[in-house]
């Protein structure tokens, strides 16, 4: 059997040696800092930051802080905040309106008391209904405090809770 990292049928691509890790670019990272683990159930692994003389050759744009989250289910979110102003961020609506990251998806075996929280938590909901049936599948799309889409998909598509209408 040939080595996939040296094969040419698999397109020479390298093997994968950790979890998936996605950066957001903050404004505020004591409230975002605040929201993953307090609304999203998240723990900070190990916070850094990035000097210019790194930052700018690298292509981030100068100086940042990041902070790496470990998502409960594996996997990382990485805050990532800038020291000199960033672009603002474009609106999450439509989310398929535009080209390149557009969501988070977090995998849930209930979503109602994620719902809950970050209704609490100061994320607001993108549809209505917020919680919506699909194709077996419980799914609800949020904007979180900053306006960052998160997709929350429940694998419970046939049980209804009495409080939330579902299409």
């Amino acid at each position: 059997m040939a080595d996939d990292r040296t094969d040419p049928a698999s397109g020479a691509r390298a093997r994968m040696t950790g979890p998936f890790e996605v950066g957001v670019v903050v404004r505020d990272l004591d409230l975002m800092g605040r929201f993953c683990r307090e609304v999203l159930g998240c723990s900070e692994v190990h916070r850094s930051r990035v000097p210019a003389s790194i930052g700018v050759p690298a292509g981030l744009g100068g100086e940042l802080l990041v902070v790496w989250l470990q998502v409960p289910s594996g996997g990382c979110v990485k805050l990532i905040w800038p020291q000199s102003p960033s672009v603002p961020a474009q609106s999450v609506v439509p989310l398929t309106g535009r080209r390149g990251l557009s969501y988070l998806t977090f995998r849930l075996d209930d979503l109602d008391p994620l719902v809950t929280a970050l209704a609490a938590g100061g994320a607001r909901p993108l549809s209505d209904p917020v919680v919506v049936r699909a194709r077996g599948r419980r799914i609800s799309f949020w904007a979180d405090p900053e306006g960052n889409a998160l997709e929350l998909v429940d694998e419970r598509g046939g049980v209804r809770k009495p409080d939330r209408s579902e299409a």
